[in-house]
């Protein structure tokens, strides 16, 4: 997080509401000016794929591809539903089908200590603390129609995840004593007591982000810390109502399996690998993992589910600490490393994903210098969506309305909230699918010597699954 402009020192610089306006009403060039289709379609007029280069803004906020616009829907300071002002550090976000064809928006507030513009909660889990979720409603028309408090008592609440039942799993990125858990929070029923009880199963530790798989009910988890790891929560109810997982489960994470061969033809090396899951105590989740020698990561950001596939990234890991990309498969038990950063051009500290209605994954930058909205496709092509031009803050908490019609991000320092539309790409669950086994952008693709790819194809693994062995001390040659 970078915080090089607060909030009073940018309002003097202009009205936000006067920005939003302006945008809102006139876009960010002409809606017909770019034809619907998959984002991989190369604009003739331009070198750039996706929905072509960014158009600079007016405002001097947040760049968008031609036929574009914003509106700012939600400002750090401003006031909710019952007069409470509007909470600092927006983070994590994740979009729920409201009534009347509105969204809500579930966001978190990355806030600890005293602060200007805490969470100001009526039934904290801890009074003393100042961090929480607010919810938003959004209407079709993308204006704000109502914000309230949705939990609050918490310490940094980072990231977190969507449930496929319609709650939002906040996490709190923190060792202090008595926090450092995941609470389940009910946008239908605001500051609730499941809002305020936390998932202990799910461990104490510096949680980043959740995503669940829909067809298991398991839940998995990164973690924000150094070293730091990949773990995975099995309910003991798999129901997927509100409150199951407050019923308890088993935490495990994720550590390299290497084990003698019973196949002749293997014993040229001798081993056969593959991902196994270690139960970890969830009081003293990273100590066991550490004592049980599971996968070390640098640093653990955002994580998403989609098409069978989970995604995370690992924001500072890599030789120039420029971050990494990995897809783990559940059907196959897969660990696989999608993409190694060197460039920072290309694409620095990746933290918050998503993937798109139609498929590309979209991963939110958090690094030293502007941050962006960068676009993948199955296709193997990259792209610029978005670009903070305002400061140098994080932008977060990138997510889609479920019709898909509007993405919504957050900028952290001052916290605003942006509703985007545009023509955006029809939705496609089968590209969504295709994503989560297309072979990456070359030039992001993790580097893989020629001895390493041979060693791959012997033991009828992909160049990517080798790498992720390979990245993380496997002696595979």
């Amino acid at each position: 997080m970078k915080n090089t402009m607060n909030r009073r020192d940018f309002l003097k610089a202009g009205s936000m509401s006067a920005i939003a306006l302006t945008l809102s009403t006139s876009g960010l060039g002409s809606l017909g000016s770019v034809k619907h289709g998959m984002a991989a379609t190369r604009n003739p007029d331009s070198s750039s794929f996706g929905y072509g280069p960014l158009v600079k803004d007016p405002g001097g906020v947040l760049d968008l591809p031609n036929g574009f616009q914003y509106r700012i829907i939600s400002e750090e300071g401003g006031k909710l539903v019952d007069g409470r002002p509007t909470p600092a550090m927006f983070d994590g976000m994740a979009a729920f089908p409201g009534k009347q064809n509105s969204t809500i928006l579930v966001r978190n507030h990355e806030l600890s200590g005293n602060h200007e513009f805490p969470v100001e909660g009526k039934n904290p889990y801890n009074k003393e603390a100042t961090g929480g979720t607010t919810a938003l409603i959004v209407g079709p028309n993308r204006k704000l129609t109502g914000e309230y408090v949705t939990s609050a008592g918490t310490v940094r609440n980072c990231a977190g995840g969507s449930t496929p039942w319609g709650t939002w799993l906040t996490c709190e990125e923190t060792l202090n004593r008595g926090h450092g858990y995941v609470f389940e929070v009910d946008p239908l029923d605001p500051e609730g007591d499941v809002s305020k009880t936390p998932i202990r199963d799910m461990g104490a530790f510096s949680h980043e982000a959740t995503a669940t798989d829909p067809e298991t009910g398991i839940v998995y988890l990164t973690e924000d810390s150094s070293p730091s790891f990949f773990y995975r929560f099995i309910p003991n109810d798999r129901s997927q109502k509100v409150g199951a997982l407050q019923k308890g489960g088993t935490l495990q994470a994720a550590a390299l399996e290497e084990k003698p061969s019973s196949m002749a033809s293997d014993f040229d090396d001798g081993q056969t690998f593959g991902i196994v899951w270690k139960d970890v105590d969830p009081e003293k989740p990273s100590d066991e993992a550490i004592e049980k020698d599971c996968i070390q990561f640098s640093r653990l950001e955002g994580a998403y589910f989609a098409g069978g596939v989970f995604w995370f990234d690992d924001t500072s890991a890599g030789d120039g600490n420029l971050g990494r990309v990995y897809r783990y498969i559940p059907a196959t038990n897969t660990l696989e490393l999608f993409y190694e950063s060197t460039d920072k051009n290309d694409l620095e500290m990746p933290d918050n994903i998503c993937m798109t209605p139609w498929g590309d994954l979209w991963i939110a930058e958090d690094g030293g210098g502007v941050d962006r909205i960068i676009g993948m496709t199955p296709e193997g092509e990259v792209y610029t969506f978005a670009e903070n031009r305002l400061n140098n803050s994080e932008l977060a908490g990138p997510t889609f309305s479920s019709d898909g019609k509007t993405f919504f991000v957050n900028i952290q320092v001052p916290g605003l909230t942006f509703a985007i539309w545009g023509p955006f790409s029809w939705r496609n669950a089968g590209r969504q699918r295709l994503m989560g086994h297309a072979e990456p952008p070359a030039s992001y693709a993790p580097q893989v010597s020629d001895k390493l790819a041979a060693f791959a194809e012997r033991k009828g693994m992909s160049n990517l699954e080798a790498a992720a062995f390979s990245r993380h001390g496997m002696p595979l040659l």
